[in-house]
């Protein structure tokens, strides 16, 4: 049996290679063509244009292996097929189930290192790319629609003494609402101002704040005056707009591990932290997703040997959007609240891996 699985996992290995291969040169040349305009606008210097793509590529490589395991998975099987190898196996007592092991045994490690990529380079290389963009491609290309970006939910620490936290913070407004300013001192807080709403003042080069509360506490961190107006008045947060937007990381851009402290740290400054709890969850769901399209490969290979590989093919590039539609439509019940961002993230795997194991069993031993 043990030359049985060494075939069956270097001929996994070979398709899962060359499929992926093929992958990354669709995602490339797709997003070259897309994204053309704003590299001529803009005169990005070909290096850069290159480094943008070297940095981009972990990404294409993360999304790109569930598809990868699928397919491969769909034509190693399916070559057993058309081969008459699996109707040999069976005669011989080696029932399907035996045959996902070594498939199994590849796609784990294959999830692990999807595990390790994402947290690694991918959130690397996200935050490089957004450096190049903030840097090289800030004007508009010509196809571009002028649309107010808005950033939500945001921390920003300067020298462990000042923390910034907001709820939403419009870019070409220049207006932040639901901000919270904490000054620390000898590690106790100092000083805590609360205010709807701020806009940025450019002549001044302050803040101005509307329905604002200022509260300071003495040595103890005991709470001593309060201030609370409706009125506005002016004050330096020691952050500019462009500061804010230059230091903010989305989600993709942060690890796991940095995640989990951004997280906290957005707790402790009563910010809403369900859209980033969400994609905490979903880095970790998504390390399970070859495994989970892994046994739906197996299962579209065998189910109808009649149809071939091509029939093999198309039901698993259906399977794979439906799976993804199926994952972004759970992260978007739990950013907005209607379900938690534990279970958002992992619906889709719970959905699909019955589906996979109930299939598994509907074909033929």
């Amino acid at each position: 049996m043990r030359k049985l699985d060494l075939y069956l996992i270097r001929q996994f290995i070979t398709f899962l290679g060359l499929i992926l291969i093929g992958f990354q040169l669709i995602f490339i040349i797709v997003d070259v063509f897309e994204n053309l305009d704003k590299f001529i606008d803009n005169k990005v210097p070909l290096k850069v244009v290159i480094l943008y793509y070297t940095y981009t590529l972990p990404w294409f490589i993360n999304i790109g292996l569930p598809m990868a395991v699928l397919i491969a998975t769909v034509f190693s099987m399916g070559l057993l097929v058309k081969r008459n190898e699996w109707t040999a196996m069976k005669s011989s007592g080696i029932s399907l189930y035996r045959i996902v092991i070594p498939f199994l045994f590849v796609s784990s490690l294959v999830s692990l290192g999807s595990f390790y990529l994402d947290n690694s380079l991918v959130s690397l290389g996200n935050e490089k790319k957004a450096e190049i963009k903030n840097e090289y491609m800030k004007r508009k290309s010509s196809n571009s629609k002028n649309k107010q970006k808005v950033l939500k939910d945001l921390f920003f620490q300067k020298e462990k003494k000042l923390h910034l936290s907001i709820s939403k913070f419009k870019v070409r407004d220049r207006s932040a609402d639901k901000v919270t300013l904490i000054s620390l001192k000898n590690e106790l807080l100092h000083q805590r101002v609360d205010s709807k709403k701020m806009v940025w003042q450019d002549s001044l080069s302050l803040w101005k704040l509307k329905d604002y509360s200022i509260r300071n506490f003495d040595e103890q961190g005991m709470e001593s005056t309060v201030v609370i107006s409706s009125e506005d008045t002016l004050m330096n947060v020691s952050f500019t707009p462009e500061e804010l937007v230059q230091k903010y990381k989305s989600p993709e851009e942060l690890n796991i591990y940095e995640l989990n402290t951004r997280i906290k740290k957005l707790k402790e400054n009563g910010v809403n932290t369900v859209r980033w709890e969400v994609a905490k969850h979903f880095k970790i769901s998504f390390a399970f997703t070859s495994i989970i399209i892994m046994l739906f490969g197996i299962s579209l290979a065998v189910i109808n040997p009649s149809g071939g590989l091509s029939l093999g093919a198309g039901m698993s590039i259906f399977v794979i959007f439906s799976y993804y539609a199926f994952i972004k439509f759970g992260q978007s019940l739990g950013i907005k609240g209607v379900i938690s961002p534990l279970l958002s993230a992992w619906m889709g795997n719970i959905v699909f891996i019955i589906g996979g194991i109930i299939l598994l069993k509907l074909v033929r031993k």
